[in-house]
């Protein structure tokens, strides 16, 4: 990134935060700051677990803890134990809190409009692909990658929907224990690593690296959730997965895929990977790919 970069991002933040008002302690007229307006708006009628919110808002405990308070003080919400989950507190709406929350929510709406009023239907529609074009490159940038105990039960759920998608999506159907194994005890370092990519403190995607006899390495478990598709997810991943490769002194990349899987085929072909004859006995494998000179690329 260079500085005109940087320089055009904090210019865009500035123009925005002062176009919708968010610099005054009094957003859109309901008297309260926007943090505080944003709380009870993610509350909404339906109440809203405070680990949730927590995750949804990006929000220290302690932060957040200060607005639910100035909240409760101010008789919009109440705070209780989880019907089902005693251990767990959930902010609910009091009858004041849903008309401030009726209040807002309209609010909201003029402010949305005043933004497209002034413009004609061409700048309306740019601004609008514009905004739409943001929010997912920002999305985006909010994916984490990290690597995970692959015994973990967050590990296990990825692998268990990946495993459901590869179920729906092979004519054959899928079953894990004939295709080549990707354990856990395999993917513990430094045997193998495992990845997972979060959104919003969410598990939206994983990938592993084995390390094959011979110091080759071998790329699977390779998912991005519906939901983060067209996020870059895949990509960073793979990165991720080179990168980490490189630092365990591995020079050659293996993996297999399935002939319906033409996405990841697309994606390993683009970041240099070669079509390569079979190396193993995957019933589920139809096309095998490597790149060499792995450290030297990088």
């Amino acid at each position: 990134m260079d500085e005109n970069q940087l320089r055009q991002v904090r210019c865009f933040n500035r123009s925005f935060t002062r176009r919708i008002g968010v610099l005054s302690d009094d957003y859109l007229g309901t008297g309260r700051p926007l943090g505080e307006a944003r709380l009870l708006y993610e509350i909404g009628p339906d109440g809203a677990a405070v680990r949730d919110l927590r995750a949804r808002l990006g929000l220290d405990s302690g932060y957040l803890s200060r607005m639910l308070r100035a909240l409760e003080a101010s008789k919009l919400i109440v705070l209780k134990p989880d019907a089902q989950d005693a251990r767990v507190r959930r902010a609910a709406l009091t009858a004041k809190g849903r008309r401030a929350w009726g209040s807002l929510d309209e609010r909201s709406r003029r402010m949305a409009a005043s933004l497209l009023a002034p413009l004609g239907t061409a700048q309306r529609e740019r601004l609008l692909a514009a905004m739409t074009e943001v929010e997912r490159f920002l999305r985006a940038s909010a994916v984490t990658i990290e690597i995970t105990d692959p015994y973990s039960d967050e590990a296990r759920a990825c692998i268990d929907v990946y495993f459901q998608e590869l179920q729906a999506r092979f004519d054959e159907g899928f079953d894990p224990a004939l295709t080549v194994s990707a354990s856990p005890e395999e993917l513990v370092p430094p045997l193998g690593w495992f990845l997972i990519a979060r959104l919003e403190g969410a598990p939206v995607g994983c990938g592993a690296l084995k390390i094959q006899d011979g110091g080759c390495g071998e790329i699977k478990r390779m998912w991005v959730a519906p939901s983060a598709r067209g996020l870059g997810v895949a990509q960073r991943l793979l990165e991720a997965l080179e990168a980490r490769a490189v630092d365990a002194g591995v020079d050659v990349l293996r993996m297999d895929t399935h002939r319906s899987l033409a996405e990841a085929r697309a994606l390993y072909a683009r970041n240099g990977y070669a079509e390569i004859a079979a190396y193993n006995t995957n019933p589920y494998a139809h096309h095998w790919f490597e790149k060499r000179g792995l450290g030297r690329s990088a």
